[in-house]
């Protein structure tokens, strides 16, 4: 979609800032990449113009660059609303292990954080300041980000402003009030937004005034997808997983206790597996985030509650061992995958119960009946995903509006479905329902098509109907799988006024009349059996080891920085380390996702680790040994660890970076106020004694 004409534009625009050969240069500084994705660089472009801007982009496309890098480029402070601590911090590390002046305010923040923070915002250094809407609630929030030179307001996960979504937070309803206060341009960034939600962010965030929109299409081409009907799933959830042991994944779960059963199932199998939901307690909580960030090859079972916070890129697969909601909720958490742009895989399962939970969450809704009627059709093109009969992204697509070809990357082209004239079956479950009216859900009606002798079609009368037993040919389980691809075609609804009754739709008339045809997939349950999981490398069988050791180079580096592996490379950096094996800083440096400062800070140990050596050398190490100082380095290294936590082992963990151990290495005359100098008054009280004699024994 082109940008509309009419834009907002900031007060004072960088001149020229949106030359290619302008933006190329912090792209690979800062971020470590040559090139943008497809549908970035306009992006970039009209948020550095100064232009109020809309953009919908598929999960993993690479929207937090679309505002951090104009915040580079633009001159003030860029304030980002986002929805979630977790995801606040993840974004502040990353962008400060690249170099970038970042920071957050948050109810989680050490006072340390929160001071660093006021200290870049009072000193202009500050670039982007992260918070949650609700600190809009306050009026001092509003006075302070005037003072401080706000230019640019972006706001992520911009759906939640929709009353009509699955993640409204109200507190977003404040930012068009704020981006009026200020009087600067506004940023937003949403996967998710259908046409519906669209107009409604149009409304609350730009009063109206439609914005530059960008529609960059929803397609995740590295995501492999995979439905299957439910056949012992416990079984078909542990071969999925073990198929990809030592990969980090997430099984989505219908219910919390079954987070906890299949948790327990994937642990006793042999797998680092814990479990997520609402019901726990927010510590246990934070402790399977914290976990899922930094260890490599967690599987977390969970609810819909571990949702929007998670943005670990290396997620190698999502199963969902009971049936999403909707094709939006689907799209969202498959979009956990592969957020790298490597291979990803996924694996939805499916069966009639899911159905009947699903209905029956509608149905007990609080909507009006139009909106469950909505919300049912929502289920039906959910359903039609599952039980399609071609390319499962061809239905994904078209859903969303898209016109794209078959994939190459799905079960159903991998191998086609069994497909087979079904309209004879289709006219008699239509005529069933057709000749009682409508008044009955599916169970009924199969007994009718199988000619059951139960008490409620002898109370009824039914078994005189011409449809009574025409459909002995096919079992319970072919029924429902009939009536399932009935629904996911759209020919029959749920009637949320007559309690799940089934109604046929207009679509559904031409088959009845025989004016159409219609194709069905066999019962799928048959084709579900297969021979064994097959294995899924991520990189070659000669490339495996490599890969492996450059993996705990990096949990190395992570645990010291105390976040994410990520943050050191992500899993696409490491597997071209290891295919492309760079022997030089130089090869190094032409590896996607190494920045300079990360060449700076990791380039010679992940060469080391290529090269064959065994030692741990940092790059500031090396530095100091060519100065003599390399012993004194280790010395200090080695007493900041052994007290990180203080004297007792039970304070605060406190540590330096490499290069202020440097500078401390390198004291010529040190004495307690040189050290407080370089480290600050807190770092000295818990490590001055200790530096000191180690400075003046050698």
């Amino acid at each position: 979609m082109p940008p509309s004409k009419n834009k907002k534009t900031a007060k004072d625009p960088i001149p020229q800032a949106t030359a290619a050969w302008d933006l190329l240069s912090p792209l690979r500084q800062y971020f470590g990449f040559d090139a943008f994705r497809p549908g970035q660089q306009e992006i970039v472009e009209a948020v550095i113009a100064g232009e109020n801007t809309l953009a919908i982009m598929p999960t993993g496309g690479g929207k937090s660059l679309c505002f951090q890098l104009p915040a580079l480029a633009r001159e003030g402070v860029t304030v980002v609303i986002s929805p979630l601590i977790a995801l606040m911090r993840d974004q502040v590390r990353a962008l400060q292990a690249a170099g970038v002046e970042a920071g957050a305010l948050t109810s989680g923040n050490a006072e340390e954080e929160t001071e660093a923070v006021w200290r870049g915002l009072e000193a202009g250094t500050l670039r982007l300041l992260y918070m949650a809407p609700e600190r809009l609630a306050s009026g001092g929030t509003m006075q302070m980000l005037r003072r401080v030179g706000v230019t640019m307001i972006a706001v992520d996960e911009a759906h939640c402003v929709s009353q009509w979504g699955h993640d409204f937070r109200p507190d977003y309803l404040r930012i068009g009030e704020l981006r009026r206060m200020l009087d600067v341009p506004l940023a937003a960034f949403t996967a998710t937004a259908d046409a519906e939600t669209r107009a409604e962010i149009v409304q609350k965030l730009f009063d109206g005034v439609e914005p530059s929109t960008f529609l960059r299409g929803f397609d995740r081409p590295n995501i492999h997808l995979a439905f299957e009907v439910k056949d012992g799933p416990r079984a078909q959830i542990l071969n999925f997983a073990a198929a990809r042991k030592g990969q980090s994944g997430i099984v989505y779960c219908g219910t919390r206790a079954k987070t906890e059963t299949l948790g327990k199932a994937l642990n006793d199998a042999g797998h680092s597996a814990c479990y997520y939901h609402g019901g726990m307690e927010a510590e246990d909580r934070r402790i399977v985030e914290r976990r899922f960030q930094q260890e490599d090859g967690l599987i977390v079972c969970a609810t819909v509650a571990f949702g929007m916070g998670i943005d670990k890129p290396d997620i190698r697969w999502v199963a969902h061992a009971d049936l999403p909601k909707s094709i939006e909720s689907y799209y969202q958490e498959i979009g956990r995958a592969g957020r790298d742009g490597a291979p990803a895989e996924t694996l939805t399962l499916f069966g009639p119960d899911d159905i009947r939970y699903r209905r029956q969450q509608v149905d007990e809704g609080l909507a009006p009946p139009e909106r469950r009627a909505a919300d049912h059709g929502r289920l039906n093109a959910l359903l039609g995903l599952a039980e399609a009969l071609h390319c499962r992204r061809v239905n994904l697509l078209t859903y969303f509006g898209e016109d794209p070809q078959p994939c190459g990357n799905c079960d159903l082209c991998d191998k086609p479905a069994d497909i087979f004239d079904g309209t004879t079956a289709v006219r008699m479950a239509l005529s069933a329902a057709l000749r009682t009216e409508e008044w009955f859900g599916s169970g009924h009606l199969i007994d009718i098509l199988m000619g059951a002798k139960t008490e409620k079609i002898a109370q009824r009368g039914h078994d005189s109907l011409p449809t009574y037993g025409v459909g002995k040919e096919y079992d319970k389980r072919q029924w429902q799988a009939i009536f399932r691809q009935m629904m996911g075609r759209d020919l029959m609804r749920p009637d949320p006024e007559r309690h799940g009754a089934l109604r046929m739709t207009e679509g559904a008339r031409p088959i009845l009349r025989g004016e159409a045809t219609i194709d069905l997939r066999r019962d799928s349950i048959k084709a579900a059996k297969g021979t064994g999981p097959k294995i899924r490398q991520m990189v070659s069988e000669e490339d495996a080891p490599l890969l492996s050791a450059l993996k705990a180079k990096r949990r190395f580096f992570a645990e010291q920085l105390g976040g994410p592996a990520y943050i050191v490379f992500n899993d696409k950096t490491l597997i071209e380390m290891a295919e492309k094996r760079p022997m030089n800083l130089d090869e190094m440096a032409r590896i996607g996702g190494v920045g300079a400062k990360k060449l700076e800070s990791y380039g010679a140990p992940f060469l080391e680790v290529i090269s064959g050596a065994v030692e741990d050398v940092h790059p500031v190490r090396r530095k100091l040994a060519m100065r003599g100082n390399g012993e004194v380095y280790d010395r200090l290294l080695a007493a900041q660890a052994e007290l990180a936590r203080g004297e007792d082992g039970a304070g605060k963990p406190m540590s330096m970076g490499a290069a202020t151990l440097a500078k401390i290495a390198t004291l010529h005359n040190p004495d307690m106020a040189g050290l407080t100098r370089l480290m600050g008054d807190k770092h000295t009280e818990r490590f001055g004694a200790a530096f000191l004699n180690i400075l003046t024994d050698r």
